[in-house]
């Protein structure tokens, strides 16, 4: 059987990144690692929701960058609020329109399913008031993009 798996080079943290995706994310787990003879991490690979990701600690050659991301999308707000401060936490940052960078360099967009909905409306005109304002947005707001939706804006 063939599989994809995304392969994360990390300077020399995979393993406190691994650690707070495991604290972050329901239904995560370590499905592997393979340490130095010193016990440090070399790489692990992880399961977050059913999706494998492999991150190595594989020194400074090489950064991550916003050009890859994970996607994940949730329901409530409450989840693009716990989830977003979550991994902020410790030196990440809140970029636009959803997307942030870790405190380990990884870039991820936290997207509520609500925003996938509206944009694909039949209504076209509601639909690109909703994509204006998440344009405006740093972290998603579900009411936001409703109120935009709707033109209560």
């Amino acid at each position: 059987m063939i599989t994809v798996t995304p392969f994360l080079w990390f300077d020399d943290d995979a393993e406190a990144a691994i650690e707070r995706y495991l604290r972050v994310f329901p239904d995560t787990e370590l499905v592997e690692e393979n340490r130095h003879p010193d016990g440090s991490l070399f790489v692990g690979t992880i399961g977050i929701q059913g999706q494998r990701l492999t991150l190595m600690n594989g020194g400074p050659h090489h950064r991550l960058t916003d050009a890859f991301s994970l996607a994940v999308t949730v329901v409530t707000q409450e989840e693009v609020d716990t989830i977003s401060d979550a991994l902020i936490a410790g030196g990440g940052t809140q970029g636009r329109c959803g997307w942030l960078v870790d405190a380990y360099g990884l870039s991820w967009q936290i997207v509520p399913e609500t925003m996938f909905v509206l944009f694909a409306d039949p209504d076209r005109e509601a639909a690109g008031r909703a994509q204006a304002a998440m344009m405006t947005m740093q972290r998603l707001s579900i009411q936001g993009l409703q109120d935009a939706f709707d033109d209560r804006s």
